[in-house]
């Protein structure tokens, strides 16, 4: 062999060492590469505390599933967080940046209805699962794109206001009920569900009255339900509002039951309303107060290690915001997983490849279909009160 050839013999050699060396490190950095997970919701203002709650379930899903290897042949999970400051345009501002910068594999919504309905569009028309842990809006999922990529793990208007008339009946021995509804896209969506509940059930309302969301005064609307006649209050807003109309009740005197979807929850509602805020009876999907699952007591031991601000149950709240984005963050890893790949319409296949979740809420059994894109049913609630400014069930 010449010395040339040696040379050239060499130096492809090497060549191909480099190339293997170099394909052995892509390898290597795309084993690594995060899956991202975005959150959009609120984490200032009146809501912060539903903002928190919601990261915290799914940080700790995400600690679960990163412990155990990943997904996808070792990838680890990475939570990306954005502000919607309770303000749709923001939202959809901040669901972009996740989306086309951030390249998120599921988008996570947050608290409020209108932020979810003006984020859903989006995340159809580029193919991006979305996953609603809280905002309960019947439209988020029932949207009437085809293919659907917005699914839920929370409640939805149209059955938690079946239950709220169910309840009201129950405990108050309701017949002439009024509401009192936020004048936004979940204010509509409660009011069309609820006039179909009571609709089925042969109940006339008392009268329907709306507020805006930065009202400080609801004595006039409060003042014609109470000259109608309605015996029990249908109560739709988040904390602040919410709080307000408790207040205005107060300033007139007026002891009436509030029967209230769980816009209370989402913050310092109490703090806000008074003293009577805990006459107000709301909805909920999980209480980590009371004997707890297996799961519950783990999930409890693991929030308390995490974050030492919480003592007991009694500092986990809101506790919904925590329950339903734990189990919606098992889901969604689990639907990679059917996938196989973080590609958007794969991922929203493998929802409905899901066979069985034992989750803390409860187990989940075939919880997604084509049709279905709500894994909580009408049996899945419960009814809670703030008591010392703590969420706990309502004893019947």
């Amino acid at each position: 062999m010449s010395f040339s050839s040696s040379v050239a013999r060499r130096s492809f050699l090497s060549g191909a060492a480099a190339l293997a060396l170099s394909a052995g490190f892509a390898g290597s950095a795309l084993a690594a590469e995060t899956i991202k997970i975005g959150l959009v919701t609120a984490m200032s203002g009146q809501s912060a505390l539903a903002g928190e709650a919601i990261t915290r379930g799914m940080q700790l899903a995400i600690d679960e599933i990163n412990a155990k290897g990943g997904l996808l042949g070792g990838r680890q999970l990475e939570l990306v967080r954005r502000d919607d400051e309770a303000n749709p345009a923001k939202g959809v501002t901040a669901a972009r940046e996740l989306i086309f910068k951030e390249k998120v594999t599921v988008l996570f919504g947050g608290l409020d209805t209108p932020v979810s309905m003006a984020i859903v569009p989006l995340a159809n028309q580029e193919k991006v699962p979305f996953m609603g842990p809280w905002a309960a809006g019947t439209g988020i999922t029932r949207n009437g794109a085809n293919p659907n990529f917005a699914f839920r793990v929370s409640a939805m208007d149209d059955i938690v206001d079946v239950a709220m008339l169910q309840y009201a009946q129950k405990n108050f021995k309701s017949v002439k009920p009024g509401m009192i509804l936020v004048n936004n896209p979940w204010g509509e969506s409660n009011e069309k569900g609820l006039k179909a509940a009571l609709a089925a059930k042969g109940v006339t309302a008392a009268g329907i009255e709306k507020y805006e969301a930065n009202d400080l005064d609801m004595i006039p609307q409060l003042t014609r339900l109470k000259a109608a006649g309605a015996d029990t209050l249908f109560l739709v807003g988040n904390v602040g509002p919410s709080a307000q109309v408790v207040k205005s009740l107060d300033r007139m005197g007026w002891k009436v039951p509030v029967v209230s979807h769980w816009g209370p929850a989402g913050g310092r509602f109490t703090e806000l309303a008074g003293p009577n805020g805990k006459d107000v009876h709301f909805v909920q999907t999980y209480s980590f107060f009371g004997k707890q699952s297996p799961k519950g007591e783990q999930v409890t031991k693991a929030l308390m290690a995490k974050y030492p601000g919480i003592k007991g149950p009694g500092d986990i709240t809101p506790a919904v915001g925590v329950a339903n984005a734990y189990d919606a963050m098992h889901l969604s890893a689990l639907a990679i997983a059917a996938a196989g790949s973080t590609d958007g319409d794969a991922v929203r296949q493998g929802f409905y490849k899901i066979k069985t979740y034992d989750g803390l809420i409860k187990k989940y059994d075939k919880p997604f279909t084509p049709t279905n894109h709500d894994a909580i049913g009408p049996d899945d609630y419960v009814w809670a009160q703030f008591i010392d400014n703590r969420i706990v069930p309502v004893e019947n």
